[in-house]
């Protein structure tokens, strides 16, 4: 039986084809397999990460404080009467024996001679003089002297904070005469007692290390280290999630294929401090998680990571 042959033209269309398959197929192929690796990058989630690390976090109180000189005497009149000079100024440096008032202590009917007020100790007046015209009596203080030897700080902390004080504490201290710089100070002393009137408690700190830029007067600005946790495993707080009463992270981890994946791990968590919360148990130094973008996570999702801290 005769076999019928195909006509010419099915022929090259059969052969064009062909041809087509194997020149484009590859093309093809890997066209798809990018789609598709476009489509799996584009339902990955976009997260920010960081590597936790140990750390150590410092509990600690701002106050106020004064500073003052413990070598200080205030200026007292040997008579009293009016105060009819004063030669002196705040911040004006005078020396013992230096005349720096004088009192009038005339009476109706009879007539004295000016009292002269001198300076009991050489040093700098750190109070404001009483203005000339005052009456004084032998109670009254004109004006203080201080050195700038011995000098402390003086600052009050509350009642519900005193816990922690002892001596020995380390504090930072800054000045607003210069602004950024950070003088060190630690605690000497702590009142045994609490002021009933301001329910506070009263402490004396010394400074490290003398400085002739810092007088007696000055306003102080006092970062009371009170705890110390040192060594502690530490991440942002804000990369903490909690939901029925358990805190988690999400850490990263990597696939077969070596792509980032988000991995929920339950914690248990300590002290918080300046946005920094210890971690105690279920997490490891230098394992990476997601600090920002973990809202919308629940586990084992792709993530696409745009920067790390």
């Amino acid at each position: 039986m005769e076999k019928k042959k195909l006509p010419k033209k099915v022929l090259i269309l059969g052969i064009i084809l062909i041809a087509c398959i194997l020149l484009f197929g590859p093309s093809l192929l890997a066209g798809r397999d990018r789609t598709a690796a476009q489509t799996n990058e584009a339902s990955a989630f976009s997260v920010r990460t960081q590597e936790a690390s140990e750390q150590t976090l410092r509990a600690y109180l701002d106050v106020n404080g004064d500073i003052m000189s413990t070598l200080q005497a205030d200026v007292y009149p040997d008579v009293a009467g009016i105060l009819v000079s004063v030669r002196v100024s705040l911040g004006a440096f005078v020396r013992r024996g230096e005349v720096i008032a004088e009192v009038d202590p005339t009476i109706p009917g009879m007539t004295y001679r000016n009292s002269p007020v001198p300076a009991p100790i050489s040093g700098i007046i750190s109070r404001t003089p009483l203005s000339t015209g005052t009456t004084v009596s032998l109670n009254t203080s004109i004006t203080a002297i201080s050195t700038n030897e011995n000098l402390e700080i003086n600052a009050r902390i509350p009642e519900r904070e005193i816990a922690d004080l002892a001596p020995g504490l380390t504090a930072e201290i800054s000045l607003q005469a210069y602004p950024g710089e950070i003088f060190a100070a630690t605690v000497n002393r702590v009142s045994p007692v609490v002021d009933s009137l301001s329910r506070t408690k009263l402490i004396n700190l010394v400074f490290d290390e003398e400085d002739e830029r810092i007088t007696a007067g000055m306003f102080a600005r006092v970062r009371l280290n009170t705890r110390t946790y040192p060594d502690v495993i530490a991440i942002p707080s804000e990369a903490i999630t909690g939901s029925r009463g358990m805190n988690a992270v999400y850490v990263v981890e990597r696939n077969a294929a070596g792509a980032p994946l988000a991995q929920r791990r339950e914690v248990e968590t300590g002290v918080s401090l300046d946005g920094l919360t210890e971690i105690r148990s279920g997490l490891a130094a230098g394992e990476t998680i997601v600090v920002q973008g973990q809202q919308l996570l629940s586990g084992g999702e792709s993530l696409r990571i745009i920067g790390s801290r």
